[in-house]
């Protein structure tokens, strides 16, 4: 008898999987349309500036501090991102740009990433560096902070550190898990910690 209720046990879950199956399978494109419609509100709400309605949203956003960010058209943000102003910085994001899972842009000065650059999973891109003042906690200690520039077509790759004061020039690239502390040219290939040359595009 036991083993006949476990046998029908089984059959009913197998039948209710199925069926649940079927309509998630049905509904999966509602169900991620209505999503990217839930999370682009949710980051237009956050923003002092208009978010264009072609930029998608597959995921939620962060914002934080005063939510000055300015993105262009089609941009693609993949979920967890995390952006950040304070003061009178701005975020600023050209058209077409891709933002892949989790990364983090914080501004104390100003970022300005052009059109088409593609940012890989986990980089941070900050424009501060923490002060150390004698008898002070660090958290007290203030920071120092320098605009960052990235120009159009930059593929910068996953895990990347670019720092403040950091201009990349157009259709570089940046090699995974790099850290930039220095200007990077036109074109040019870098990678490695700091970051050096490699190569030209």
């Amino acid at each position: 008898m036991v083993e006949s209720n476990m046998t029908t046990k089984r059959q009913m879950k197998a039948f209710a999987s199925a069926a649940l199956c079927g309509w998630l399978r049905m509904s999966s494109a509602m169900r991620q349309s209505a999503a990217r419609l839930w999370h682009h509100a949710l980051l237009a709400s956050s923003l002092r500036f208009r978010l264009p309605g072609s930029v998608v949203v597959l995921g939620r956003a962060y914002v934080f501090g005063t939510g000055a960010v300015r993105f262009g058209e089609d941009a693609l943000l993949y979920p967890h991102v995390h952006l950040e102003t304070q003061d009178s910085a701005e975020i600023f994001f050209g058209d077409s740009v891709v933002l892949s899972r989790g990364v983090h842009v914080v501004a104390m000065a100003g970022i300005r990433i052009g059109r088409g650059t593609m940012i890989g999973e986990y980089s941070s891109i900050r424009d501060a560096n923490h002060l150390r003042e004698p008898g002070r906690a660090l958290r007290e200690s203030g920071y120092e902070a320098q605009p960052i520039v990235i120009g159009d077509d930059v593929w910068i790759g996953r895990g990347v550190a670019i720092l403040r004061g950091v201009t990349v020039g157009d259709g570089a690239t940046v090699g995974a898990n790099a850290v930039v502390t220095h200007d990077v040219p036109a074109g040019v290939v870098v990678g490695g910690v700091p970051a050096r040359p490699l190569s030209r595009g």
